[in-house]
């Protein structure tokens, strides 16, 4: 039974999922219950961006973290 060597970068694609995740939807949260937003988003807003980037960007967290579990389940499978 051969065992698997882990790549190093193979947990960065759910870190930056999860990151991505809690900065656009909570920074979303933040914004609509006390008008004040952080982090990624905080620079969208002085950079112009619409409202709506906010959400965006936890929609892009969730594409990450699919993605990594993906790649997770096919390999376990395999």
């Amino acid at each position: 039974m051969a065992t698997r060597t882990k790549k190093p970068s193979e947990g960065l694609l759910s870190l930056f999922g999860l990151i991505l995740l809690v900065q656009g939807f909570g920074s979303a949260i933040t914004e609509a219950a006390w008008n004040t937003s952080f982090g990624v988003s905080a620079l969208l807003r002085e950079a112009n961006a619409p409202a709506w980037a906010d959400l965006a960007v936890g929609v892009l967290g969730c594409v990450l973290l699919a993605m990594a579990a993906r790649r997770r389940f096919t390999r376990s499978q395999a």
